[in-house]
């Protein structure tokens, strides 16, 4: 089973929400390096597999695709003295380094994933992948995505998703990076406060990471053909969260054009609340063996990182509100004006919740049953909303209890905020609202021997295989499937190079200044194809949801 965690939603009905821990991909393996320097000249940008960034030369391979640059340092590596500091600019190097297979993943449990099969106890991981396409003709500078990948904030690694057909085919440069997770990338406390610039508070050095990946985009892209000025930050799940977090971080600023966010809204992003995080430290620096605050810091970087992994479970890494990095919570700063001024793709899945209810009920061997269905809301929701939640969504109308304390779920975690996200952004630029919707879709490689026997529909993650190589995998999609697969390449293709979202065979996506409500929804051409809709709030119930996130703490 993957790892489904419960982290606090910060939102005021004070309920615990999921958040899906997704990992995958291909053993990480040591990039090489030579001992010295090749005689070879310069290539032209973007024109061969030898490369020279601000740090030193680099020799990527050609793929059918184009070129790939993999396990690529961007920062010095956060050992020793470096754990829990602010990321720094990476070490030179001598000679011409080996580009051509991934770093290490950052420190993370085992999980079910193809290729997570172990532990990584790994703090030497601060590296990122570029895939260039094929130059034809003129040479000219691409648009870049750069991807953060999903995870919860604690497993994962850049190479979850393998983009080099995305990249021929929407004409892009993409970037994939790794980042700290976990308490090596969001340990807050009293003693690593003197860590932080601000001096005010800790606990954001994954989030730290990412904006150093995207200086380094900054600095290094145009080597490898990438237009600098056009930069989209995008992710799922975590990753999405983690676009929402730096669309409001003051530090982000003109580090990026646009962002995509992938079923990243869940919790409306929110972030710990200072004292919160310095408190959970402190717990957590004394579950690790060192209880005294004064000697704390001192202490946990003298643990091994598999203490340190043994440690962090049942505490919530997240980033950190009250600092420079992030003076505000992520919807404050979209509400009252200082979040940034760019074009947003935000959408979510049409049924997120079955894979959490999968993990928690039949994937576990106990189905939820008709008679337990309402005990399990009481304890999700409380007596009062769980009773609301009970008439709204009953049994008898799903395939089953598990469908419907799914159907709940995912709405409450991830399509109404998605919605409500939208609503916020829109006073601040385009933002453009889809909802993946193919419910005949394969589940996700983890899941698919699951899949024969339950029915995961549309659920989290698996929007990611129809747009990249989701593993390093090609998912068996049937004709209709591939050809939504080319019509969401190109709707996110045509959002990189700057415009509204745009298909062949299929509607622009709504900009929600002028259409507000209106859901670009993605189907298959037997389900209706993808069109418009203005019903997707209603369908998700989302006057109960948003009513509800908006009562008092002690409500429900």
């Amino acid at each position: 089973m993957s790892r489904i965690s419960r982290t606090s939603r910060r939102k005021r009905t004070g309920r615990g929400a999921c958040a899906l821990v997704v990992m995958a991909a291909a053993a990480a393996l040591l990039p090489p390096h030579t001992a010295r320097a090749t005689p070879e000249s310069p290539p032209r940008p973007g024109g061969g597999t030898l490369v020279r960034t601000d740090a030193g030369w680099l020799r990527g391979e050609l793929t059918a695709e184009g070129r790939q640059f993999l396990g690529i340092p961007y920062a010095r590596q956060p050992v020793g003295g470096l754990r829990w500091k602010e990321p720094r600019p990476a070490e030179p190097w001598h000679g011409v380094r080996g580009a051509t297979s991934f770093g290490n993943r950052c420190v993370q449990t085992a999980s079910w994933d193809p290729g997570y099969e172990n532990p990584s106890h790994t703090e030497d991981c601060l590296d990122l992948n570029v895939y260039v396409p094929e130059a034809k003709g003129k040479s000219e500078r691409r648009p870049v995505m750069v991807w953060l990948h999903g995870g919860g904030l604690t497993a994962g690694a850049g190479e979850d998703i393998v983009p080099d057909t995305f990249a021929r085919r929407t004409g892009t440069v993409v970037v994939t990076v790794n980042y700290r997770l976990g308490a090596m990338g969001f340990l807050a406390g009293k003693g690593l406060d003197a860590e932080a610039s601000d001096g005010q508070v800790s606990g954001n050095y994954g989030m730290l990471d990412q904006q150093a990946a995207l200086r380094w985009v900054r600095a290094n892209i145009g080597a490898f053909g990438g237009d600098r000025r056009r930069v989209t930050v995008a992710g799922e799940s975590a990753g999405g969260r983690s676009v929402c977090t730096q669309l409001a971080s003051p530090t982000a600023k003109g580090l990026y054009r646009a962002g995509i966010v992938q079923s990243g809204a869940y919790g409306d992003c929110a972030a710990r609340e200072r004292e919160e995080a310095i408190a959970q430290g402190a717990a957590f620096a004394k579950k690790a063996g060192c209880p005294d605050p004064a000697t704390a810091l001192a202490c946990l970087r003298g643990k091994p990182a598999k203490e340190i992994l043994a440690a962090q479970a049942g505490f919530d890494w997240a980033p950190v509100a009250g600092g420079a990095f992030l003076p505000v919570q992520p919807e404050e700063a979209y509400r009252k004006g200082s979040a940034a001024r760019v074009p947003v793709l935000n959408g979510a899945n049409s049924d997120e919740g079955r894979l959490f209810a999968y993990g928690q009920f039949d994937g576990q061997g106990k189905p939820l049953t008709e008679a337990q269905y309402p005990g399990a809301l009481t304890r999700a929701y409380g007596a009062e909303l769980g009773a609301e939640v009970l008439r709204r969504y009953p049994a008898s109308g799903h395939a089953s209890p598990t469908h419907a304390y799914a159907a709940a779920q995912g709405d409450q975690l991830f399509a109404c905020p998605a919605l409500r996200l939208d609503r916020t952004l829109a006073g601040r630029g385009p933002v453009y609202a889809y909802e993946f919707a193919d419910r005949t879709s394969p589940p996700f490689a983890s899941i698919r021997e699951a899949g024969k026997t339950f029915d995961f529909g549309a659920t989290h993650v698996n929007e990611v295989q129809y747009l990249f190589r989701h593993f390093g995998l090609v998912s068996p999609l049937n004709a209709q499937q591939r050809a939504l697969a080319r019509q969401m390449v190109q709707y996110w293709g045509s959002f990189l190079h700057g415009g509204a979202p745009r298909a062949e065979g299929g509607p622009a996506a709504p900009d929600q200044r002028t259409r507000p409500g209106q859901v670009l929804v993605l189907r298959t051409a037997s389900a209706g194809g993808t069109a418009l809709s203005a019903a997707v709030a209603r369908e998700h119930r989302c006057d109960l949801w948003d009513r509800a996130d908006s009562a008092p703490a002690d409500a429900g």
